[in-house]
């Protein structure tokens, strides 16, 4: 009987799922950068044995019920899981469109799970939260970089990677270049960063090695991708150094996406603690938004604006500086008191708009058409004069003297004198595209920009010691000014370039071994150079251990004058410089591990580079002052590595060592006069006339201005064991010594040496809300996500780094050197909020 009923029963429900009917949902899966994901679970919620995946494309499709609410699941290793609910008619088959952001469970800088990440030499993803959060004085996404590679200054967001300068590095928000202010001359005058991290989505930089598809510069590349929102939501930022607010959204259809950024950052509190006390105004805003709208599945508009505006004015008092190391004459504390008349007062203002069209006519081929316009806007009035006395300080506290100059050894006066405006328009047209073709991946581009440049130099400086001008000419009885500029040039130049690159799949199952084959080509219409610059990588993961993969990368990197290239120390443009040129060699490991239930991950390369055609450079604080020839030869090769873990859970942390040598030969001579061994000058008599014997000699190889054997970066997170809502973050860098040029020297090239940078930043941070925390609906603060508070302690060991030095001469007209230091200790308060 109980076998017939359960027939009978099993009949009826056969019947059941016969009659019940279904509906069907298909779509697309794509990811942040509107990438195809393949391998995506989808599943119906509570019902995990029936489900889909994703194919190469990124499609799926999958039968669910109807007449009934549920709900659908899209997870993917990696990626935040996303579920969406739906309600079908019998037979109805609904189309979605699917973007999954990248998940929170990152390996400091690296997503661990992404082998695009790994495969590619050099590249290091880095989190835009972390930008958010870091505690530094320039803050923002350069901050975090800086960790990486090292730095020589707090108070700029530039950076030198591997020996390269400041020039050297390629910067790109939503695939169009951006620049920085050219007229700076100290990090103090700089305002903004381009780059707002609360806008990024994915923050890629590259320290060496880069594909074809990125530009022709010797360095690196900054690859910025702002986001793309899919719901309301915003912040605000709140400190005694800068103000933030940002909002994004979408429509109800997610065909339109907005985000709008705007900051204010004032630097009077910390520019008030160094050496020269005066009074200083430095102001910065700007303003950014992104716009995207999606037509239809195959075309998508997208709109980038930004418009940034820096003021920088001081009117100085006086500075009091003091230094040790000044001649092997003196080993008592030597001084220099400095008092100001005068005042300077600088302008730069940015503007970039950008259009892109996409359209992907099938789902393997990505076209993109871009077009953008770029404005700088730069004037720089300077109008200072300086008294000064030098000499032993009295550092005896008990003394009636104590902090005075008591034994002066100089004095004197000088003037800076400029006014300077430079103004750059760059107008770009490019066409992107890439193909997928299974095994193949190509890609390919093709870019005209012109570039209008309009600039005026007048500037001027005296110098005065022991009552007399410099330099003084004895022999006609004049006097001169010390320097003198005076010029203008209107360049317009064409530019054409374009690449193309085949990422290629070696293997026959997976992408255990990957060869990228690229190229580039250049011209300038300014100096009617043309060049073609092949590139290649090649990364494999033995079978042996899947969790380590090895890379190899070579090519040849040039580097087209843009402005100051052209401009030697005489202010002069010279229309035959040509590029600078670099053989790059780079190999390396990447090999992810476990222990203690913690990831891990470490990072080694090593490269060597060959240049020619260098245009030797100075840099005096941020100031790179070219020679204006292409008549050195360089070198630069290294050792990298990084630990990447997480000290404790959810807590981003890493270790960043490098080692480096790079030095040059300048093709340029010097006159030395000879002495004998009583140290008396040679001479001979010729003509009646004694003449000192002088022998052409050249400098041989150098320290270039960026040889910095040593740099560490440490960055730190941690939270209280018992409270993950209070955490610590600390960012350390310590940089070895680097050589400082006498400027305008070939024959004191080297003359000096700045010391060690070391540099350690603390924030202590407390959520104060969070989603969780109970408010009432009347609460000012119901509509936050989050409020953390933070407390922050620059320069926490205090340490006066040194950032250049100014010269000086005393009665006997011999040449001392006075250290120009940075910021000392200082503390900052910043209160962020989410909604």
């Amino acid at each position: 009987m109980r076998i017939l009923t359960t027939l009978v029963l099993s009949f009826f429900v056969l019947i059941g799922a016969a009659q019940k009917k279904f509906a069907t949902v298909s779509g697309k899966i794509v990811d942040e950068n509107e990438n195809p994901l393949a391998k995506v679970s989808v599943v119906i919620l509570g019902n995990l044995k029936h489900g889909e995946i994703t194919n190469d494309s990124g499609y799926f499709k999958i039968k669910v019920p109807s007449n009934e609410a549920f709900a659908l699941v899209f997870s993917c290793a990696g990626y935040n899981t996303f579920q969406k609910n739906f309600l079908l008619s019998t037979n109805e088959n609904e189309t979605v469109g699917i973007r999954m952001e990248k998940g929170n469970i990152t390996l400091t800088a690296v997503t661990v799970s992404s082998e695009n990440i790994r495969t590619e030499l050099g590249k290091v993803d880095i989190n835009p939260k972390n930008a958010v959060q870091l505690p530094s004085t320039i803050g923002g996404v350069e901050g975090l970089i800086k960790i990486l590679v090292g730095s020589n200054s707090e108070l700029t967001s530039q950076y030198s990677v591997r020996g390269g300068n400041y020039d050297e590095n390629l910067i790109y928000i939503n695939d169009f270049e951006v620049f920085r202010p050219y007229l700076v001359n100290n990090g103090q005058q700089e305002g903004l960063s381009l780059i707002n991290p609360d806008l990024a989505r994915n923050v890629s930089f590259y320290n060496g090695g880069f594909s074809s598809k990125y530009g022709d510069k010797m360095s690196s590349v900054l690859d910025i991708q702002y986001k793309k929102p899919k719901s309301f939501g915003g912040s605000v930022s709140l400190s005694l150094l800068e103000q933030d607010i940002h909002l994004e959204g979408s429509s109800q259809n997610n065909r339109f996406t907005y985000l709008l950024g705007v900051r204010n950052k004032n630097n009077s509190n910390l520019l008030s603690s160094q050496e020269t006390q005066g009074n200083y105004s430095p102001s910065s805003n700007d303003i950014q938004s992104y716009l995207t709208y999606k037509l239809n599945e195959k075309w998508q508009l997208e709109l980038l604006g930004i418009y940034s505006s820096t003021r920088f004015s001081v009117i100085p008092e006086s500075a009091q500086k003091t230094s040790s190391v000044f001649s092997p004459f003196y080993t008592a504390n030597l001084g220099l008191d400095i008092f100001f008349e005068g005042q300077e007062k600088d302008a730069y203002n940015t503007n970039m708009i950008g259009l892109t069209v996409i359209h992907q006519p099938t789902k393997k081929l990505k076209l993109r058409w871009m077009a953008n316009y770029f404005n700088d806007n730069e004037k720089e009035n300077e109008d200072i004069g300086g008294t000064y006395l030098f000499g032993e300080r009295d550092f005896d506290r008990s003394s009636a003297t104590f902090g005075q100059i008591t034994n002066p050894l100089g004095a004197g006066f000088y003037q800076n004198y400029s006014r300077n405006s430079l103004n750059i328009d760059v107008w770009n047209f490019s066409h992107k595209g890439s193909l997928d073709a299974g095994k193949h991946f190509i890609q390919w581009g093709l870019t005209f920009e012109q570039n209008n440049i309009k600039d005026k130099l007048y500037q001027w400086e005296f110098q005065d010691s022991a009552g007399y001008s410099l330099p003084y000419d004895p022999a006609q009885n004049t006097n001169n000014i010390y320097s003198f500029l005076n010029s203008t040039a209107d360049l317009s130049i064409q530019k054409y370039s374009g690449y193309l690159q085949d990422n290629i799949n070696l293997s026959r199952t997976n992408k255990s071994v990957l060869l990228q084959l690229g190229t580039r080509f250049n011209y300038n219409s300014f100096n009617k150079e043309f060049f073609v610059t092949p590139r290649a990588q090649f990364s494999i993961k033995p079978n042996w251990n899947k969790e380590m993969i090895f890379k190899f990368a070579a090519g040849t990197y040039y580097q087209p004058p843009f402005y100051r290239e052209y401009r030697g120390y005489d202010g002069l443009i010279n229309p035959n410089v040509k590029s600078q040129k670099s053989l790059q060699l780079v190999a390396g490991m990447d090999y992810n591990f476990k222990k203690s239930d913690r990831p891990f991950r470490i990072t080694t390369e090593v490269y060597y580079k060959n240049m020619w055609d260098v245009n030797p450079y100075d840099i005096d604080n941020v100031h790179i002052q070219y020679f204006g020839n292409n008549n050195a030869k360089a070198y630069a090769y290294g050792l990298e590595t990084r630990l990447y873990t997480q000290l404790i859970k959810d807590a981003e942390s890493w270790l960043s060592i490098g080692i480096m040598k790079t030095m040059e030969n300048i093709d340029s001579l010097y006159y030395n006069v000879y002495k004998n061994k009583e140290g008396e000058v040679i001479t001979a008599t010729t003509k009646d006339q004694v003449v000192a014997q002088v022998i052409p000699t050249k400098l041989g190889w150098v320290r270039r201005p960026t040889d910095r054997l040593v740099t560490v970066g440490l960055y730190l997170q941690d939270y209280l064991s018992t409270n993950k809502n209070f955490r610590v973050h600390l960012n350390t860098i310590v940089g070895s010594n680097l050589p400082y040029n006498i400027p305008g020297s070939v024959q004191y090239r080297n003359g000096l040496t700045i010391d060690p940078y070391i540099r350690v930043d603390i924030g202590f941070s407390a959520l104060l809300l969070d989603e969780k925390s109970t408010r009432r609906s009347h609460n000012p603060f119901s509509g936050f996500k989050s409020i953390w508070a933070s407390f922050e302690v620059f320069n926490l060991i205090d340490r006066a780094n040194v950032i250049s030095y100014q010269l000086v001469k005393d009665f006997s007209n011999t040449t001392y050197a006075i250290p120009n230091r940075l910021t000392p200790r200082l503390v900052n308060f910043k209160i962020i909020g989410t909604f």
